[in-house]
């Protein structure tokens, strides 16, 4: 009882998060680090609702997908004065497509009133099968974009070298997948993001693949910055609550990074003290 107490009585000194520690983006500050798209819900108050117990700051939207219906949709069911859109340029298959895409974007973000915003998600996807990323026109569209004025944050493969390339160009941001978009297989490039977040001078998303909560907090574990989930939360069963539970995985796992996990040992470590006691319990075989 006495140590229930004590908990108690200190409970409301716990730090929960640290004091700043705030996603920054080309000079921009988020709260959040979990980035969530709009696509595939079944129904237009499942996104909102889903949007919002996200918690998320950033909210990426298809441009090719948006129509006047939908604009006047993205205009009066999401408060674009909290979160700040990242137009995307899915379906594009060649870099041109991408960077004429994506200046039509941020057409879309000033119409709703982030006059200032020159964010894109840029995607170059070629392959129908498969969906991955083209690396040279990802590469050859993030160039000319980044001369164009634009924060890029490109969607590619978990290529440590090509990332690279994409940070010497001026990306944002790299945004390697975990696994192929929408497959749900998590992150099967552990390696590889491993690698990238070490070397990477820029944020890193890990986008695409992510299936469970876990998959998040493992992306932020292997060092990532932040996360993009999609189709783990629009096609789950409780798109709103999964949503939550990416939210709150998403904060677990960067308030246990920052904290400095233990290390590893080859052998069992006693967590309570072994001096001291009656009888000599130590192992004769």
């Amino acid at each position: 009882m006495r140590l229930l107490l004590l908990v108690a009585a200190t409970a409301s000194a716990v730090v929960v998060a640290p004091p700043d520690d705030s996603l920054v983006i080309a000079g921009r500050a988020f709260r959040s680090r979990l980035l969530v798209g709009t696509g595939k819900y079944r129904s237009q108050n499942e996104m909102v609702a889903s949007v919002e117990a996200s918690g998320a700051d950033i909210v990426t939207v298809a441009v090719r997908r948006v129509e006047k219906p939908t604009e006047n949709m993205l205009a009066d069911r999401i408060d674009w004065s909290r979160v700040w859109m990242l137009p995307n340029t899915a379906g594009c298959v060649t870099a041109a497509d991408a960077v004429r895409v994506a200046h039509i974007g941020r057409g879309l973000a000033a119409k709703l009133g982030q006059t200032d915003n020159n964010f894109v998600k840029l995607e170059v996807i070629p392959d129908p099968k498969y969906l991955l990323p083209d690396p040279l026109g990802t590469l050859a569209a993030a160039k000319q974009l980044v001369e164009d004025g634009f924060a890029v944050l490109p969607y590619c493969t978990a290529d440590p070298v090509l990332c690279r390339h994409l940070e010497d160009v001026g990306c944002a941001t790299v945004m390697p997948l975990g696994s192929p978009i929408g497959s749900g297989q998590g992150i099967d490039a552990a390696a590889s993001i491993r690698i990238i977040c070490e070397q990477a001078t820029v944020p890193v998303v890990v986008d695409a693949g992510l299936r469970t909560p876990a998959d998040a907090a493992r992306a932020i574990e292997l060092g990532a910055d932040a996360v993009l989930a999609n189709s783990a939360i629009a096609r789950a069963a409780d798109p709103p609550n999964m949503a939550r539970a990416f939210k709150l995985a998403v904060e677990a796992a960067r308030l246990g990074a920052r904290s400095t996990f233990m290390p590893v040992s080859d052998r069992a470590v006693a967590s309570s003290p072994m001096d001291g006691l009656p009888l000599d319990y130590s192992y004769k075989g």
